[in-house]
């Protein structure tokens, strides 16, 4: 896996994940990865899902940590931020609040519901699915068009726990989004260890991102250093066969797979 990066990774700063940077560091080394991006899930306003996430006084700690495993592989820090409608101020403040090398903007919330959080899964049974993906992909449209980030996350995250969707409209619409706005998208191969059972984004959607000339960021949304680099081979090889490009990020900057900047 000469070239690729996991650029999307987590620590358990984040109340959920196990092992440290310099684990996952050494995780990658095993597989032949060439380096990591760490993107801890970053801290929001108190009442904003705190259980999931860095608290503000982490950020010293996270950065210091994630420093510690430069030493084994070349690595890269950056955030998982939420974008939710009205929290727009806090996440801008949050982006220049250090170097970053990459921020992720990803949507997990519509309104009040964790839409993929386990313990609110039996949600989606209570939901008009052609509404709920309106819905989601407006707050996606947002996010994109705020400034704030390098890539959208995991783009088609309703289907986590199964719900499959077409290709519909609004999805097709959030890519036109992220394409006008310059942004890569996460290729998250974390899909693959849920019910949905593919890559976020599924192929028809990947497809659709190469075709809007969309960058593609490999991530394995790694929890713990076992899912570091989680089938990569496959998922650079899908990228390559429908002749997309594969990025990772430093200082906000995209890097082609390879090159060395």
């Amino acid at each position: 896996m000469s070239g690729l990066w996991d650029s999307h990774l987590h620590t358990p700063l984040c109340g959920h994940a196990a092992g440290s940077p310099a684990e996952f560091a050494k995780a990658a080394q095993e597989r032949g990865l060439s380096g990591l991006v760490f993107t801890e899930h970053a801290p929001m306003p108190g009442w904003f899902d705190p259980g999931s996430r860095m608290r503000p006084g982490d950020l010293p700690r996270y950065l210091a940590w994630v420093g510690e495993a430069k030493g084994i592989l070349r690595v890269g820090i950056g955030l998982e931020m939420d974008y939710h409608p009205g929290t727009d101020r806090p996440v801008a403040q949050l982006a220049g609040a250090a170097s970053w090398d990459y921020l992720i903007g990803s949507v997990h919330h519509i309104g009040a519901w964790g839409l993929d959080d386990p313990q609110w899964k039996e949600e989606f049974g209570q939901r008009d699915l052609e509404e709920l993906d309106q819905a989601y992909y407006q707050v996606v449209i947002a996010a994109a068009r705020s400034g704030l980030f390098d890539a959208v996350g995991h783009l088609d995250l309703p289907k986590k726990f199964g719900q499959h969707y077409p290709a519909s409209k609004a999805a097709l619409a959030a890519l036109d989004a992220i394409a006008a706005a310059g942004l890569a998208l996460d290729y998250n191969t974390a899909g693959l260890r849920k019910p949905a059972k593919e890559v976020y984004p599924g192929r028809v959607l990947l497809q659709e991102a190469i075709a809007r000339e969309i960058p593609l960021v490999l991530g394995s949304d790694a929890h713990r250093p076992a899912e570091v680099g989680w089938a990569f081979p496959e998922a650079a090889a899908e990228v390559e066969q429908l002749g997309g490009r594969l990025v990772h990020f430093l200082g906000r900057q995209p890097v082609e797979v390879g090159e060395r900047p």
